[in-house]
C-alpha cells in the first residue's frame, strides 16, 4: 500500500468508514456495544490473517521481508502494538458504539470532531510533531464543514443527563482512539503493516473475550449471541469488512506513511463522505447547507494535503 501517499490512505479510510458507520448504526440497534465490537474485531482479525496467508503464497519474497521485519522488532514495539489495540480498539470502539446508540449518528459526528485536536495534542506531546498554521487552517475548514453538515437535533425523548453522558462517553472514545494510534506512530515506520494491524486487532479481541463472560452472568444477555447467524449479519458483516478491515488498514497505513496531525485532519472528512453517500444512495436532498459543508471540507482537505508545497511557496511570495 506504500505506492499511495499516506494522505490518500487517510481519505480512503474516511470514505470506507463513512459507509461502515451507517451499517454499524443499524447493527447497534439490535446488538450491545461490546458484542458488536467483539464481532467485527473477530471477523476482521480472521480476514487479516487470511490476507497474510494469501500474501505468503502469492508473494513469498515480500512475505519473507515482512516476516524478517517482524522478527527484528524489539519487544517494546510488540507490546506497544498490543497496548494500542487494547486502548484504541477494545476500549475506544466499545465506548464509541455505546455513545452512538445513545446520541445517534448526527450528534456522534459532532463529537467525532474531538478526534483531530486529541491527535494534535498527543502528536505534539509524544512525537514533538510541528503543527503548522496551514494545518490549523485546514483543520478549521474541515471542522467547520463537519459542524455545518452535522447540525442535527438529538434523538427525541432523550433526557439531558443521558445526552450529556452519551456525549462524554463519545469524547472518551475519541481520546482513547487518538492516544492508541499516536503511541505506535514511531514503531510503525519499520513495522510490517499487515502484522501491525493484526496484532492490534488480535490483542483487542482477546481482551474483549476475557471480559465477555462477566457480562453474561446474573441473567445478562450473552455477548456470544451475535455470532449466531441472524438478520443483524446483513449489516454487521459488511460493516466489519468496510469498517474494521478496509477502513482500518487504510487508517493505520495513513499513520504509517504520513504525519499523525495530517492524517487526523483528513480522517475528519468521514461525515462529508456520509453526506455525499446519503445524497447518491439514500436519495437525501443535497441542500445549500450540505453543499457548503462539502465545499469547505474539500478545501480543507486539499490545503492539508498540499501543506508542504504551500509552505515552500510562502517565502517566494513574501
Amino acid at each position: 500500500m506504500a505506492f499511495l501517499p499516506g494522505e490518500v490512505h487517510a481519505l480512503l479510510a474516511a470514505l470506507t468508514w463513512a459507509v461502515a458507520l451507517v451499517l454499524f448504526k443499524y447493527s447497534g440497534e439490535r446488538v450491545a456495544p461490546l458484542s458488536l465490537n467483539l464481532f467485527k474485531g473477530a471477523i476482521s482479525t480472521a480476514m487479516l490473517l487470511i490476507t497474510i496467508a494469501i500474501a505468503a503464497c502469492l508473494l513469498p519474497n515480500l512475505d519473507d521481508a515482512s516476516w524478517r521485519q517482524l522478527t527484528a522488532q524489539p519487544a517494546r514495539n510488540i507490546w506497544l502494538m498490543i497496548l494500542s489495540g487494547v486502548i484504541g480498539i477494545a476500549l475506544a470502539d466499545t465506548l464509541f458504539f455505546y455513545s452512538l446508540n445513545i446520541v445517534g449518528v448526527g450528534v456522534i459526528s459532532i463529537i467525532d470532531c474531538l478526534y483531530t485536536p486529541f491527535v494534535f495534542l498527543f502528536a505534539m506531546l509524544l512525537l514533538q510533531e510541528n503543527v503548522t498554521v496551514v494545518h490549523w487552517v485546514g483543520a478549521a475548514l474541515i471542522l467547520t464543514g463537519v459542524l455545518i453538515a452535522s447540525r442535527h437535533k438529538p434523538p427525541a425523548n432523550l433526557s439531558r443527563w443521558r445526552l450529556v453522558g452519551g456525549m462524554a462517553t463519545g469524547a472518551a472514545a475519541m481520546c482513547a482512539m487518538a492516544f492508541g494510534i499516536v503511541i505506535i506512530k514511531p514503531a510503525l515506520a519499520g513495522f510490517p503493516l499487515l502484522w501491525a494491524a493484526a496484532i492490534r486487532l488480535a490483542a483487542a479481541v482477546l481482551v474483549m473475550c476475557a471480559i465477555a463472560p462477566f457480562l453474561s452472568r446474573n441473567g445478562g444477555v450473552s455477548p456470544w449471541n451475535v455470532f449466531r447467524p441472524s438478520r443483524v449479519w446483513r449489516t454487521a458483516v459488511p460493516g466489519a469488512v468496510m469498517g474494521t478491515y478496509l477502513a482500518y488498514l487504510f487508517w493505520i497505513s495513513g499513520f504509517k506513511y504520513a504525519d499523525a496531525s495530517i492524517v487526523a485532519i483528513l480522517n475528519q472528512t468521514t461525515i462529508i463522505f456520509a453526506v455525499i453517500l446519503a445524497t447518491v444512495i439514500v436519495k437525501e436532498p443535497l441542500t445549500r447547507r450540505k453543499t457548503l459543508a462539502v465545499a469547505l471540507a474539500i478545501a480543507g482537505a486539499c490545503l492539508t494535503v498540499m501543506h508542504k508545497w504551500i509552505l515552500e511557496q510562502l517565502p517566494a511570495l513574501s
